[in-house]
């Protein structure tokens, strides 16, 4: 019996090595590796450039505390604020930890421009923010909230995609709209570029701020941001996951406007913006920043898209839909999930599930067109087996 907290349903399975695209296990068996930390491994595992940044590191200095300057925490925000839409970067741990600095962020700005009254972030359906109190009352998914009352007040919840809906939400104590920019949990579903311009509209109209949380989505897609090709600006992006290409790392993006509230002493993290984790954050945007990256992974993203339209037309009572941007994509299946991916694993292939029935992929942004090209096998021998 392992002394591990059962809060995983963990498969029996485990492994000792991965390399890229693959993970083995003890006896040498080879896994195509659709899961990739829950789409953190954004270069596959084992990276060499990420290796070499971390061990380098951790001959000079792990941990020093945020009281004093961090050259590496300095130059990762500095790169980030140069390359994106923000101004100032917060550094955490994890997604959760950034999304829940978002909330804090977007209270206290209206705390120091005197309107204290205005704390209510509106959210949607679906959503999922992290499992902490807060990011778990802001989702308000009923099977991650039962038995962590009180419920943390303080959002309001709206159906997703429903625009009039967000329009009467708002109100005179409303903070922010809150919205991932791709849904991961909620099943892999893409806000339109319309919503988010007309999600940034209101809150124009109305003087709240919007905050786009791509802790899942970013990278992916081809372009830094999902939210990139709407055309339009955040005021407050949490991201995490992929920017420390599997290693701990969590970032709050916030712009001059919304940072006002933020002094010394608002907010901290004793291990957020760590040198080890800055390290790894600076070698991960050395590849993500090297010329046409972001045109590969968009045109890896349409070669997977042909491949898996082809199973999905020869096998219609199967697949229903396949949902996503870029190289985070989502199968909607006609038959159970959880039993296609049983297939998949039993053809040594490795996916997440999602709400509404949907399978989540995540290949390493680094694969090639063979990896792709037998993962598409296996899911249409997947699909064979069970039709």
């Amino acid at each position: 019996m392992s002394s591990v907290l059962g809060t995983y349903a963990r498969k029996s399975i485990s492994f000792t090595q991965g390399k890229g695209s693959y993970l083995y296990t003890e006896n040498g068996e080879k896994y195509l590796d659709f899961v990739q930390g829950i789409g953190t491994n954004v270069f596959g595992h084992a990276n060499e450039h990420l290796i070499k940044a971390l061990y380098n590191q951790s001959k000079k200095l792990w941990h020093l505390s945020n009281a004093f300057i961090i050259p590496e925490q300095e130059r990762l925000a500095e790169r980030l604020c140069k390359y994106t839409f923000a101004d100032f970067v917060c550094f955490q741990n994890s997604g959760t930890e950034a999304t829940e600095a978002s909330i804090k962020i977007a209270r206290k700005y209206f705390h120091k421009i005197g309107k204290p009254e205005k704390n209510r972030v509106i959210t949607f359906k679906g959503a999922f923010h992290g499992r902490t109190l807060a990011a778990l009352f802001a989702a308000n998914n009923p099977k991650h909230t039962e038995g962590f009352g009180p419920k943390v007040d303080g959002f309001d919840q709206v159906p997703f995609a429903d625009h009039e809906a967000v329009k009467k939400a708002i109100n005179k104590n409303t903070a922010a709209i809150m919205v991932e920019t791709i849904l991961g949990e909620g099943g892999i579903k893409v806000v339109p570029d319309f919503c988010l311009k007309g999600l940034r509209e209101l809150c124009d109209e109305h003087g709240i701020l919007l905050i786009l949380d791509e802790v899942q989505c970013a990278y992916r897609t081809g372009s830094f941001f999902a939210f990139e090709k709407s055309g339009i600006v955040p005021d407050i992006v949490p991201i995490a996951k992929g920017i420390g290409g599997g290693f701990p790392l969590g970032a709050c993006l916030v712009t001059k406007k919304a940072s006002v509230g933020m002094t010394p002493g608002t907010h901290g993290s004793t291990f957020g913006g760590n040198p080890l984790a800055m390290a790894v954050g600076n070698a991960v945007l050395d590849i993500l920043f090297e010329k046409n990256f972001f045109k590969n992974v968009k045109e890896k993203g349409a070669y997977f898209d042909q491949g898996l339209n082809k199973i999905k037309n020869k096998y219609p009572k199967i697949i229903g839909e396949i949902r996503g941007l870029g190289l985070m994509k989502g199968l909607r299946m006609l038959v159970d999930n959880v039993e296609f991916m049983k297939k998949l694993e039993e053809n040594r292939m490795l996916t997440v599930k999602a709400e509404e029935n949907v399978i989540r992929l995540f290949p390493p942004l680094i694969i090639n067109n063979e990896e792709l090209d037998e993962a598409i096998n296996k899911i249409g021998k997947a699909c064979k087996e069970m039709s």
